[in-house]
This record gives C-alpha cells, sequence and structure tokens, in this order.
C-alpha cells in the first residue's frame, strides 16, 4: 500500500467529510472539504453515514454501507474503507497487520491500535461470537477517474504578505534602523579584542577610558534605535491585525445565512482568535527573523573570518538543535488542533453558562452545568499537560545540543589561546560573537514554530474565505429601482433541511400572495411555517419557482430585497444600545419623526417617555433588561420604521397581553395599507382580520380562505381555532 495522505479536521462536525477526503486523495483526487460537505448534507450535527454515502457517490465511488464482523472486513473489502467509531464519530481503516489495525482518525491523526481495543470501539453487536460494527465500503467507479482535482483557494503567505507591502515605507525605516543597529553590533567584539589586547596588555588605561566610553555611546544609539524600532513594529502590527480582522468580518457577513445555522458560536470566535496568532507570526515572529538573518550573515562572516573551524562547529551544532526542534513539530500540530477543539467548547459552554444562569438556577442545576464545565477544564488541563511536557523535552534536547556547543567552542577557543593560535582579546571577541549569534538562530526556530501555528490557523480561516458569498451564488439579473411593488408568486416550492435521509419540511408549495393585502399563514408546530417564511427571506436555496411580480426571485439581490423588506422573527435581537439605535438599525442617524412614528404604532413611546433618558437609555445584555413583551414591541417599531413595502411577521405578537396587543394591531393595520404583509401566527386575534390565510399541514397547503369561509367549512382551521374560542381569546 502507498503512504496514506492524512488529513486533519477543521472543525469537531468535519469526520465524515474529511474522511472522505483521505479516501479521495489515496485514490489520486484533491477534494475541497467544502465540496464534501455541502454534498454530505453536512448540518450542525454533522453527517450520518448515508450523507457520506450520497458524499461519495457524486464523486464518482461505489459504496455499500454494511454491518459486518471484524474477520471479514479485514480479509475480504476493499481498503481504505470508513468505520463507524464509538457510535459517534467516523475514523478511516487503512489496513490490518498481524495483531493491530491502522487507522486514520481525523481528529488525532494516522495510530496503530490492537484488534481488541478497536473492538472496544467500534463492535455494536456480537454475532456468533465475532464483534460487528458498521462500515462504508468505497471503490472508485471510471467516473472517479473523470474527476478534476479542486483548486486550491482562500489564503496563504503571499497574499498574507500583502498586508507587510501596504507598510513598506515603514519597513524600509525598520531596515534601516536593524542595519544601523547591527553596525553598531559588530564594532562591539573588535573594541572588546582592543580593550584586551591592546590597553590591558600595554597597560595603557587612558585607552582603556575611550574603548569604554566607546563603547558606552554606542550602547546608547544601539537603544535609541531599538526603541524607535519598536515603535514603528507595534504601530505595524496594530494596524495589520486590525485590517486582517476586519477583512474576516467582512467576509463573515458576506457569507449566506445557512452558514451560521452550521457554525457553532465557538467554533467562529476561535477562528478570530486564530487571526491573532497570525498578526503574531507576520509582524512579529517574521520581522524579527528577517532582521536577524542579517545579523546571523553579518557576525557568521566575522566569525569566519576569526577561525573557520570554531565557525564549523557553531553550524554543525545549531544544525542538530533546528532537527531536534522540528521533530516535535508533528505532535504540536496534532495538539493544536485538539486545543482549538476543546477551546471551542469552553467558549460556547462559558457563554451558555453565563446567558442561561436564569434558567440554571430555577431548575437548580447550578452543580450539574458547573461539572459540565469543569469536565472541559478538565481536558483542557490534560492537553496544557501534554503541551508542556512536549515543550520540557524539547528544550531539554536543544538546551543540551545548544550549550554543549557553545562550551565546545570554549574549549576549542581556549586551546587555541594557549596554542598561540589567537589572542585572548580574540577569543573574547568571538565568545561575544557567538552571543549575537546564537539569538538568530533562536528566533529561526521560534519563526518555523510560529509559521506552523500560522498555517494552522490559516488552514481554519480557508474554510471560511473559500466559501462563495451570498451575492456570488445568486445570479443577479434585475436591480428594481425606486418604489418596485409587486405581489409574490409561488409555484412548486419545497424545501428539505441539509441531512441526508431529511424528511422535507415544505412540499409541492403552490401560492399567491397578493400585492398589497395581508396573508397570514397558520398551522401547528413544525408545519413548515417558519422555514417559508425565510425562504421568502432567502435563508436557504429553494426548490421551486418563486416570482415577485413577473420577475424570478433568483434574479434579487438578497440585500437589496431585504432592505425592501420589515422582518419580525420569533428570535430577534436586542443589541447593546440605545433604544434609538436598535430601532433605527440601518440608520447611523436616527430619523426622529420616523423613530416616533414607529414607537406609536409599536405602542412602546409611553414607555421611552417614562425613562429618565428617554431614547438613550442603554438595553440588551449591557443596558437596562426588558422584558418579552417590551422586546417584541421594539422589534415591531424597527420592522415599522424601515417604511418597507413587504412586512413578514413571526409570532411578532404572541408575548403580549390582551391589551397591547388589540392597540398595535389596530395601529398596524392602517399601517399595513398598501403594503404587502405575510404573517405568521397561531393566535386567532393576529389572524382574522386577514385578507388571506393560509393553513399549512405537515409541510402542506390544506386550506385558504378567509376567516370566515374557513370557519364555516370546519376543517383544519376551525380545529386550530376551536380551543381559543372556548377559552374565550
Amino acid at each position: 500500500m502507498p503512504r496514506f495522505n492524512f488529513y486533519q479536521q477543521l472543525d469537531k462536525m468535519d469526520c465524515g467529510p474529511t474522511c472522505l477526503r483521505m479516501i479521495a486523495k489515496h485514490y489520486g483526487l484533491s477534494l475541497s472539504i467544502q465540496r464534501l460537505r455541502d454534498s454530505s448534507g453536512f448540518n450542525r450535527g454533522g453527517v450520518s453515514l448515508l450523507g457520506i454515502s450520497e458524499a461519495a457517490e457524486s464523486v464518482g465511488f461505489r459504496t455499500i454501507a454494511v454491518k459486518i464482523p471484524l474477520d471479514k472486513l479485514i480479509k475480504d473489502v476493499p481498503l481504505p474503507c470508513i468505520i463507524h467509531w464509538q457510535q459517534n464519530h467516523f475514523v478511516v481503516f487503512v489496513k490490518a497487520q498481524s495483531n493491530t489495525i491502522l487507522l486514520a482518525d481525523p481528529a488525532t491523526g494516522l495510530r496503530k491500535i490492537s484488534k481488541k481495543d478497536f473492538c472496544k470501539y467500534w463492535a455494536t453487536t456480537q454475532e456468533e461470537g465475532q464483534p460487528v460494527g458498521v462500515a462504508l465500503l468505497l471503490e472508485p467507479t471510471p467516473a472517479f477517474y473523470e474527476q478534476e482535482d479542486d483548486k486550491k483557494q482562500g489564503l496563504d503567505f503571499r497574499y498574507l504578505l500583502k498586508y507587510l507591502w501596504s507598510y513598506k515605507k515603514l519597513l524600509i525605516q525598520l531596515a534601516i534602523g536593524l542595519l544601523v543597529g547591527s553596525g553598531f553590533q559588530l564594532v562591539f567584539p573588535f573594541l572588546t579584542q582592543s580593550i584586551v589586547d591592546v590597553g590591558i596588555q600595554t597597560r595603557n588605561l587612558n585607552f582603556i577610558y575611550v574603548m569604554l566610553a566607546a563603547q558606552l555611546m554606542l550602547f546608547a544609539s544601539r537603544t535609541v534605535v531599538e526603541f524607535i524600532r519598536s515603535w514603528i513594529l507595534l504601530h505595524i502590527s496594530i494596524r495589520i491585525n486590525l485590517s486582517i480582522l476586519s477583512d474576516f468580518l467582512i467576509k463573515l457577513m458576506k457569507l449566506p445565512m445557512s452558514f451560521f445555522d452550521t457554525k457553532m458560536f465557538g467554533d467562529i470566535m476561535q477562528r478570530i482568535g486564530d487571526h491573532s496568532r497570525i498578526e503574531q507570526f507576520m509582524t512579529g515572529q517574521t520581522i524579527n527573523t528577517l532582521f536577524s538573518m542579517v545579523n546571523l550573515l553579518i557576525f557568521g562572516c566575522v566569525l569566519a573570518l576569526y577561525s573557520l573551524s570554531i565557525f564549523s562547529i557553531f553550524m554543525i551544532g545549531s544544525g542538530l538543535y533546528a532537527c531536534w526542534v522540528v521533530l516535535f513539530l508533528k505532535e504540536r500540530r496534532k495538539l493544536d488542533f485538539k486545543m482549538f477543539d476543546v477551546a471551542a467548547k469552553n467558549q460556547g459552554s462559558l457563554v451558555q453558562l453565563i446567558q442561561g444562569m436564569q434558567e440554571i438556577k430555577l431548575a437548580n442545576a447550578e452543580h450539574l452545568k458547573r461539572w459540565e464545565w469543569e469536565r472541559i477544564q478538565t481536558r483542557i488541563f490534560q492537553f496544557q499537560t501534554k503541551g508542556l511536557a512536549l515543550n520540557q523535552y524539547q528544550q531539554a534536547g536543544a538546551f543540551f545540543l545548544n550549550e554543549g556547543k557553545n562550551i565546545l567552542i570554549t574549549f576549542f577557543s581556549a586551546k587555541a589561546v594557549v596554542d598561540g593560535q589567537i589572542t585572548l582579546g580574540t577569543m573574547l571577541a568571538v565568545q561575544y560573537i557567538i552571543g549575537q549569534l546564537n539569538a538568530p538562530i533562536e528566533a529561526l526556530i521560534q519563526f518555523v514554530q510560529a509559521a506552523q501555528s500560522a498555517k494552522i490557523s490559516l488552514e481554519r480561516l480557508n474554510e471560511i474565505h473559500e466559501l462563495d458569498d451570498e451575492e456570488k451564488k445568486e445570479k443577479i439579473t434585475y436591480q428594481p429601482s425606486g418604489k418596485h411593488h409587486a405581489g409574490i408568486s409561488i409555484k412548486n416550492l419545497s424545501f428539505t433541511y441539509p441531512g441526508a435521509g431529511n424528511d422535507p419540511v415544505l412540499k409541492n408549495i403552490n401560492l399567491e400572495i397578493p400585492e398589497g393585502k395581508v396573508t397570514a399563514i397558520v398551522g401547528t408546530s413544525g408545519s413548515g411555517k417558519t422555514t417559508l417564511l425565510k425562504l421568502l427571506l432567502k435563508f436557504y436555496d429553494l426548490k421551486g419557482e418563486v416570482k415577485i411580480g413577473n420577475v424570478l426571485f433568483d434574479s434579487y439581490n438578497a440585500r437589496d430585497w431585504r432592505g425592501r423588506c420589515g422582518i419580525v422573527m420569533q428570535d430577534g435581537f436586542i443589541f447593546s444600545d440605545t433604544i434609538a439605535r436598535n430601532i433605527a438599525l440601518g440608520d447611523e442617524q436616527p430619523n426622529l419623526e420616523k423613530l416616533y412614528n414607529a414607537c406609536e404604532v409599536a405602542n412602546i413611546l409611553d414607555f421611552i417617555e417614562s425613562l429618565p433618558l428617554g431614547f438613550n437609555t442603554k438595553i440588551g445584555s449591557e443596558g437596562n433588561g426588558i422584558s418579552q413583551g417590551q422586546k417584541q414591541r421594539l422589534l415591531i417599531a424597527r420592522a415599522v420604521y424601515k417604511d418597507p413595502q413587504y412586512l413578514f411577521f413571526d409570532e411578532a405578537t404572541n408575548a403580549l397581553d390582551a391589551n397591547n396587543e388589540k392597540i398595535i394591531l389596530e395601529n398596524l393595520n392602517s399601517f399595513f395599507k398598501g403594503k404587502t404583509v405575510i404573517v405568521v401566527a397561531h393566535r386567532l386575534s393576529t389572524v382574522k382580520n386577514a385578507d388571506q390565510i393560509i393553513v399549512l399541514h405537515k409541510g402542506e397547503i390544506s386550506e385558504i380562505g378567509t376567516h370566515e369561509n374557513l370557519t364555516s367549512k370546519r376543517g383544519e382551521y376551525f380545529n386550530l381555532v376551536k380551543n381559543q374560542l372556548e377559552l374565550g381569546n
């Protein structure tokens, strides 16, 4: 078997697509992880075996999922194959040896495991005394070899250098400072040699005073140069960090809504942390190493002029030192990915712990949730311990090699003085030069380690940068101008959430939403109401035909379309900002007239004016707490403030008391005039005055009509509102 190519999973849920990527590479095809994610029905829960199978067949593999005994898995199936591991993970079965099995675990790397331990983690049942587990067998078909390698996209080190190059004037100043500093340092060994060989040998104290004064002046000059260089470096690093992080946030905001359904909060936060590693590498390690190389070159030449034998010992010792450090890079990489995963969990756990404190205390779950967090800290401690042990082994060997080299050089230098080959002053100069050469070698080693960390961070960031922007995915052919307004036509619309084997949420929806009218959508929980609303807001790609008037929905730019819509979602977000800026979310300077009008429609103006700071009152997680009803009224005010042509309300009044709801609905009825409105609701009071009511049942339209028509039919709609009528609501 040829050498097996290993890929590390970038996220906790990436094991399935990563396993398939390894097997495709084994047969000679390089595929991007994003392509395999998309074709495997990847979602927040990862992928299923069925999803991996569908992705494999989409690139030309023939697949079959089997429940198979271990001996048949070893003898009778084509390898490598994908196996289900510990009921919650996928790994690649690479090959079997006499008593061991080689696995490619996308989370931990290539590893050998005994057959006994393998069965413990793989087998789900026993049949005729044989351990049996699940495997996905794959073989390439001719179609596989017709596929082309995916082109590598995203960021690389050459791209990152563009950030540095934009500060070329400052870099030139740094280079000049470096050359000046190196020149000052270069004079020191000659001054030291002169003090010993001339001043001390001739007992000329005045000469010694002059040399010491010269050293003091050089030291002061070098300190000033280093001070200026540090300020320039700080300026560059801050600007570059801001640019890189800003570009990442710009990219993040351009991604489709569906992306945020599959990404964990902790994963995104850890990727933001990855930017600091890249910035440190570029502005700290890279620049310092480039400058250190100049010192290495200059002082190396001087050392070679003094003694070729000592120079040779230094280079051989430094080479061994570098090789020793490089040996640990592979383990450092594995540990880095493990730490990323557990750090992402820790980030999400802490946020959840703080934000969910009310529910935790109400459920008396303090101990349980704290123990969950402590278990994550235990894992972090374990990985930190492994990292410390790795560093200690590395540092012990490096220290031995480095100090051994220095001792050897001291011995040969001392021997050369005794033999009369060099003077004592020359020996001291050589020792000073060795001290100056050790720093660049150490900087070079740190550069290699930092480059590895930055490369890992780039791999994770590329997962974001390789994704298509929301606008790039769309085929924009229509740019409406002015108050373009029309009804919405839906034909044969179906939708299934990503994930192999998922049932359709919406099936064959055919619907006309008239211009300037109110359409209400009702149905039991899970019937697809909110999903239909999200599709009409371009959250996801849809199957079927949707038109705005005579224009295909796909022809609209998502940003432009949402700009024409006022939206109140069930889980609308309140920012830590003033009330005014929360309502006028898209305006840098809120329009006071529109602000007052929106708050009057949402019946929240009295509440705002009762506050000491009025519209300038800060709310959200860092401000004053507000009730659910007040939050909903602010969200309604936000939608009204936009004065849009289309309004989408998803359970917009379910947290309001009857009095507030009555007032707001009366205000909204006036505001709705001439606007196309879609309201998702359960309450009869919200939908009964709608011009059209759509009843959804298990993803299909079961009834359409007005309140009077549908209640007289005594069908699905009648059953939905019957209990509310009996309760007097």
